[in-house]
């Protein structure tokens, strides 16, 4: 992402906790920051990319920001501390939006992302370069920003599923003697869709590491959105599941795997 907003033009200044793949940007026209305040001074716009909730708030960007410029978190978080963010940064005369991203890594790196955007409408205006130079369509799923939080959980909830669907007809069809890749074409003539495509062919390899995305992160994401369905009482019973299995791969050792491993768990409850 940062690579692409170099690339669109933009001046770049950057921090990661592992330095080290901050300089991998250096060479591009990035300036290095010591910190996050570091990074912030000066600064127009803070886009944050983190992991979790703590990560997020260990950053305190109200504090390191200047009056009037504008805070985006790419950060799939709770809603209830975007939430927190977004008043925080409205104390201190600052913007702050939500933009979160639907891809894996190589998607990422050909800006070929979906963006989800949520906020005051002129502030989503004003930011729409940036969303074009890392991404191939932005959607706005609100005037609060927490709403973008809410549409990417449930995004991924969708693709969770699949994983187990998968996972669940690939372990059947192991006990039948069928080859998974025959399935698989078979569901790619039938949904055409590159989330089957991709993600079935990662199952039917067996192919989880290097991560695209961590089975930890993943969990992490269904546990988010169950916090949404207390928020708005509305049951999805189905995340309650993957959220089980989840947790079951990772008891299993495979939570630094790929989140589509969580294929394996139906495969050992078949015996496979």
């Amino acid at each position: 992402m940062a690579r692409n907003l170099l690339r669109a033009g933009h001046q770049l200044a950057v921090f990661n906790r592992t330095r080290e793949k901050a300089e991998a940007l250096e060479a591009e026209g990035a300036r290095v920051a010591v910190s996050p305040e570091d990074a912030c001074r000066g600064a127009e716009t803070a886009l944050t990319m983190l992991a979790d909730d703590r990560a997020v708030e260990e950053l305190h960007l109200p504090a390191a920001l200047e009056t009037g410029a504008t805070h985006i978190s790419s950060s799939t978080i709770s809603t209830a501390l975007v939430r927190r963010l977004a008043a925080g940064h409205a104390a201190r005369g600052q913007g702050f939006l939500s933009a979160t991203v639907f891809g894996r890594p190589e998607a990422a790196e050909q800006a070929k992302l979906l963006v989800v955007a949520a906020g005051a409408p002129d502030l989503v205006e004003r930011h729409r370069p940036l969303f074009d130079a890392i991404g191939r369509q932005t959607f706005v799923a609100g005037p609060e920003p927490w709403q973008a939080n809410a549409l990417k959980l449930c995004g991924n909830f969708m693709i969770a599923s699949v994983l187990e669907a998968f996972g669940e007809a690939f372990a059947t069809l192991g006990k039948a003697g069928v080859d998974p890749h025959v399935f698989l074409d078979a569901m790619n003539a039938f949904f055409a869709s590159p989330i089957y495509a991709n993600y079935g062919k990662i199952i039917a390899d067996g192919r989880f590491e290097p991560a695209g995305f961590a089975l930890k992160l993943g969990q992490k994401d269904i546990r988010l959105l169950l916090e949404v369905t207390q928020e708005c009482a509305s049951p999805m019973p189905l995340a309650s599941l993957l959220r089980d299995r989840m947790l079951a791969g990772m008891a299993q050792g495979q939570a630094e795997m790929d989140w589509s491993s969580v294929a394996r768990v139906s495969a050992r409850a078949a015996g496979l």
